[in-house]
C-alpha cells in the first residue's frame, strides 16, 4: 500500500486497506456518533467489521461513562459491542494506578462518578466526587485538611470544578509522593452547531499550573491507551488501523503507535489542517497527517457489503 499520506480513502484502496488490517479502533465522539444520535452508516460499519472477522475497539479519551455505560450507549444506537471492547480514559487511569503504579492509598479525584466507579471496580477508594463549593478566606483555603490515606490525585472532566477543589489538589501534590494523573488534554469539547465547551484539559492545565508539577496523561494520543487494548488482546501494530476525527489525538496517538490511520471528516478536524500540517514539513506536525480520509465510516459500506 505505497500511497502518499492524506489520500482519499475510496474504491480498491478501501480492500487494499481492510485486506491490511486485522483490528480497527475507533473513536466515538465525533466518529460513530454526535451526541446521542449514530453517524447514518456507523453502526452497519462496525457490525460488519466484526463479521467479516476484524476486531474492533472503541477508544475514547471522554471520562465521563463507564465501560458498561458505553456499551448500554451503543446497544442502543445499533452498535454490538462488547463492554470489553470499550477502552475510556477512566477505565485506563484506573488500569495505569492498580497495575502500573501500583497504587496503595486513596485518590482525590477531581471527576464525575464514573471516574469513581472504575477506580472503585479496581478496589481503589476514592475521595472529592460532586460539588465542593468554597467557604471561609485564603488562610482557610491553605489550611484546608486533607485525607491522610491520599495518594494521588487524577483529574477528569469536572462540571464541579471549582476552587476549592483546586486548592485541595495543589496541597495533595505539594507532596512529591503523590502521584498525578489526568484523563487527557482535550482542551474543548465541540458541540452541534459550531458550539463548544470547555474540555477536561483545560482542568489538567490549572491543575498543573497551581501544583507546578505535569501530570501523567492517560488518554490519547499517549502510548498507554493503545497499550492497554494490547495487554489484553495482543493485537499487532503492523496490522492495526486507528479511526478519528482528531488530527492532534486520535491520529498522533495512531502515529506513535506505529498504526495506520484514517481521518474521519465527521468531528473537530477538517482536511485543510490535515493538508497544512503535510505541508509544513514540521515534524512536530506530520505526526498529525493521517494515511487516509473520508467524508464519513459510511464510505467504507460498499466494500464491507460487497
Amino acid at each position: 500500500m505505497a500511497v502518499s499520506k492524506c489520500t482519499r480513502l475510496s474504491g480498491p484502496l478501501i480492500q487494499e486497506l481492510l485486506d491490511s488490517v486485522d483490528n480497527f479502533l475507533f473513536d466515538c465522539d465525533g466518529v460513530i456518533w454526535r451526541g446521542e444520535q449514530a453517524i447514518p452508516g456507523a453502526p452497519e460499519v462496525t457490525n460488519l467489521l466484526k463479521k467479516n472477522g476484524k476486531r474492533v475497539f472503541f477508544v475514547t479519551n471522554n471520562s465521563t461513562k463507564t465501560r458498561e455505560m458505553y456499551a448500554e450507549k451503543m446497544a442502543k444506537l445499533g452498535f454490538l459491542a462488547k463492554t470489553e471492547e470499550v477502552f475510556g480514559t477512566a477505565y485506563c487511569s484506573a488500569v495505569y494506578l492498580k497495575n502500573i503504579a501500583k497504587l496503595d492509598g486513596k485518590v482525590y479525584i477531581i471527576g464525575g462518578n464514573a471516574l469513581s466507579k472504575e477506580l472503585q471496580k479496581v478496589g481503589i477508594q476514592t475521595v472529592g466526587a460532586g460539588p465542593d463549593p468554597v467557604f471561609g478566606g485564603q488562610s482557610d483555603w491553605a489550611d484546608v485538611p486533607l485525607d491522610p490515606e491520599v495518594k494521588a490525585v487524577v483529574v477528569g472532566f469536572d462540571e464541579h470544578f471549582s476552587y476549592m477543589k483546586l486548592s485541595k489538589a495543589l496541597k495533595y501534590l505539594d507532596n512529591p509522593d503523590c502521584l498525578f494523573v489526568g484523563t487527557n488534554t482535550d482542551s474543548r469539547l465541540p458541540l452541534e452547531g459550531g458550539r463548544a465547551v470547555p474540555g477536561t484539559g483545560c482542568l489538567v492545565r490549572a491543575v498543573e499550573t497551581a501544583a507546578q508539577r505535569k501530570a501523567q496523561i492517560i488518554g490519547k494520543p499517549s502510548h498507554f491507551m493503545f497499550d492497554c487494548v494490547v495487554s489484553e488482546y495482543g493485537i499487532d501494530p503492523a496490522r492495526t488501523v486507528m479511526v478519528g476525527d482528531r488530527l492532534d489525538t486520535d491520529i498522533l496517538l495512531g502515529f506513535n503507535c506505529g498504526l495506520k490511520t484514517v481521518l474521519t471528516l465527521t468531528g473537530v478536524s477538517n482536511l485543510d489542517e490535515a493538508t497544512a500540517y503535510q505541508e509544513s514539513q514540521c515534524p512536530e506536525r506530520t505526526g498529525m497527517v493521517p494515511d487516509y480520509y473520508v467524508e464519513t465510516i459510511a464510505d467504507l459500506l460498499p466494500a464491507l457489503q460487497g
